[in-house]
C-alpha cells in the first residue's frame, strides 16, 4: 500500500521519537525533530538518531548511578 501522506518526525521531552502525520497538530508534550517527509524518511531518520531506547531520565538516572561507584 503506497502512503502518500507527510509525516513529521517527533520527540518529546524524554528524547524518544515517533512519527506523525504533518497535518495534524502535535499531542501534548511533543514537538517537531527536524525531518518532515514520507512515511519511510521519517522512520529512516528515527532509526539513524534514536540510538538508545531509554528515557532521558532513566539515562541520566543510570550516569548517575555509575559515577557514584568509580
Amino acid at each position: 500500500m503506497n502512503d502518500a501522506h507527510a509525516y513529521s518526525a517527533v520527540i518529546n521531552d524524554e528524547e524518544q521519537y515517533s512519527i506523525w502525520p504533518a497535518h495534524l497538530d502535535l499531542p501534548e508534550g511533543w514537538r517537531k525533530a527536524g525531518t518532515e517527509g514520507t512515511k519511510a524518511e521519517c522512520l529512516a531518520f528515527v532509526e539513524e538518531v534514536w540510538t538508545d531506547m531509554r528515557p532521558a531520565t532513566l539515562r541520566a538516572s543510570m550516569d548517575r548511578t555509575a559515577e557514584g561507584t568509580r
